[in-house]
């Protein structure tokens, strides 16, 4: 029997002839966390991105899943060919799953404040039961103090508020089987299987994902790389928009250019 789509995936904007870059969430944001990013990248590539289980435009779900199957559900939502590929906390967890399962498609892989594991399983099914019982609103403040740098929300007051508000508006149950997938996700024994051009990043302020998970990605694959973000915690594009759109162009130039 054919599953149902896992994922919603934005139209490509950007010349049509460009290379493709698919971009993916955070748990709990939706395309808002990119929106600024994709003008800056869409003159030279075509761009496109994706909302999670119950976010933004994702579909509502009620089957338990994991990140290998989101991979996988990213993978058929994108036109046939190769891709570049961008991906914040489980859409970086996401970006792995897709150069262990679907490395003859995609081309370079971007990492951000994610890792090939991320927290522990109690934590994680201590947030799914919270969402299930007091519904997504319940978890605002926490994720405000974890997503964002201390002077993020008075900089970025606009996309900052939008981010929350995206979280206030995810379906309970899908934000919940967003955390369950993350309780059973852990790809470090499958690190060195990864061949395609890696860039890991962390924000200088993410206590979620730390400079010691992206070493761990970048000094497991068989091509790594790692940057720093200045004044970022967890959601680097919405965060720091023009720093995380140059690490990305010139990240992906030289794959394009075969310097990788």
């Amino acid at each position: 029997m054919t599953r149902a789509p896992l994922i919603s995936l934005t139209a490509p904007v950007g010349p049509a002839d460009a290379p493709l870059v698919v971009l993916g969430p955070s748990l709990g944001t939706s395309t808002i966390l990119w929106e600024d990013v994709v003008p800056l990248l869409a003159d030279d590539y075509r761009v496109a991105a994706w909302d999670l289980p119950g976010h933004g435009t994702g579909p509502i779900v009620r089957d338990a899943f994991t990140v290998a199957d989101l991979a996988d559900a990213v993978a058929a939502a994108v036109p046939d060919g190769e891709f570049l590929y961008a991906g914040v906390s489980l859409g970086g967890a996401t970006g792995l799953e897709l150069a262990l399962r679907h490395r003859e498609r995609l081309r370079g892989l971007a990492v951000l404040a994610s890792g090939a594991h991320l927290g522990d399983p109690d934590s994680w099914s201590d947030r799914a039961a919270q969402a299930r019982k007091q519904s997504t609103s319940s978890l605002i403040t926490a994720s405000a103090q974890r997503w964002f740098a201390p002077e993020s929300i008075a900089r970025r007051a606009d996309v900052s508020g939008r981010l929350l508000h995206a979280l206030q508006e995810a379906d309970d149950e899908g934000y919940a089987l967003c955390c369950e997938a993350l309780a059973g996700y852990d790809v470090r024994a499958s690190l060195a299987d990864i061949t395609v051009p890696v860039l890991a990043a962390w924000g200088a302020f993410d206590a979620v994902a730390p400079e010691g998970h992206a070493l761990e990605i970048a000094q497991g694959v068989a091509n790594g790389r790692v940057a720093h973000i200045d004044d970022a915690g967890h959601l680097p594009p919405a965060e720091q928009p023009e720093v995380v759109a140059a690490l990305l162009r010139g990240f992906f130039a030289s794959i394009t250019r075969g310097d990788a």
